[in-house]
């Protein structure tokens, strides 16, 4: 049984050009100006909005507040992720750091479940004790609120196909300024009604659309970490691929699994009868891999002799 290894180091691709496949389509290899200026707008809005919705006693503006807070915290967690990823392996962490972007966006996502649960309960409590909203300064300051979250959401477009972290951020401040797009009609129809109850409405509405949101991000951060095959990537897919490759028999012992939130690791045992093919066919299918799917790091193994049971083979043994 002959084996090598090839690993397509030719450099991770973070140019922003597809790979045909949702998800794999690598974001620029920096978005800390975006994360410094979308942070800085944020925790300023934050501090003005929260103020006034005290001053106000619109739960609308608070239950804002808080979420743009949680954004703010999760983009300090996805900033802080993004610098982890860069630092070079060493030691016991033989990919370096790559996958605590995995971690930041499964912490985004149970951030996102915490304001979802007290800005709820804090609506609810509103429809049994009402209290007066000021409805002009609630338009007013929800109307700043659109042009921050839609500035910030700006700042991140070029990259919400590559990186989950990058389009959580995306789509955190583009659903904010949606919602507070709502919360400056809420304030008008209490302006020109006098509806109090339209307030808590607001809020939760607030809360279903953090809730929609949170969803798809909690499920794709989970199944990172349990090191589900990236989406839009199906092992049965490549598996095929592979079998078709010149000179292959069978394959086995096929893993596809998440390094980071762009970059996709691949190992497989190639079963080659006519003999070892050389370096360049192993080179020639990883970078095949990369081409076709968007795999970054393909480990693979040739074996020569179909009488030589691996280890591995079953599909069942890891």
């Amino acid at each position: 049984m002959s084996a090598e290894h090839a690993h397509d180091h030719g450099g991770h691709d973070h140019s922003g050009k597809g790979h045909g496949h949702a998800g794999h389509d690598h974001a620029p290899k920096s978005f800390g100006s975006a994360f410094a200026i979308g942070t800085a707008l944020n925790l300023g809005f934050v501090i003005i909005e929260a103020g006034y919705g005290i001053a106000s006693g619109s739960m609308a503006l608070l239950a804002d507040a808080g979420h743009n807070l949680s954004d703010v915290l999760g983009l300090l967690i996805a900033w802080g992720a993004a610098t982890l990823g860069k630092r070079r392996p060493g030691g016991k962490y033989t990919y370096g750091f790559r996958s605590s972007s995995i971690l930041a966006a499964f912490l985004n996502a149970l951030l996102l479940l915490v304001a979802i649960v007290v800005i709820a309960v804090e609506a609810i409590r509103r429809f049994s004790e009402p209290a007066p909203v000021a409805g002009g300064t609630v338009m007013i300051v929800a109307a700043i609120g659109i042009v921050v979250n839609t500035a910030t959401a700006l700042l991140f477009m070029s990259g919400r196909k590559g990186d989950l972290n990058i389009k959580g951020a995306f789509l955190h401040m583009a659903a904010d300024a949606a919602v507070s797009a709502g919360v400056v009609v809420a304030g008008f129809i209490i302006v020109k009604t006098g509806l109090t109850w339209i307030d808590p409405v607001t809020s939760l509405v607030i809360v279903a659309v953090i809730a929609i949101g949170t969803w798809g991000l909690l499920r794709d951060s989970v199944n990172m970490s349990l090191q589900a095959a990236p989406p839009g990537l199906d092992p049965e897919e490549i598996g095929t691929f592979l079998r078709g490759r010149e000179g292959v028999q069978d394959i086995h012992d096929l893993h596809v699994w998440p390094m980071s939130t762009t970059e996709t690791a691949l190992t497989v045992h190639l079963l080659v009868p006519s003999g070892y093919p050389g370096d360049a066919y192993t080179a020639g299918v990883a970078a095949a891999l990369k081409e076709k799917f968007g795999i970054d790091h393909a480990t693979i193994q040739i074996e020569t002799d179909p009488g030589t049971p691996c280890a591995l083979e079953s599909d069942k043994t890891v």
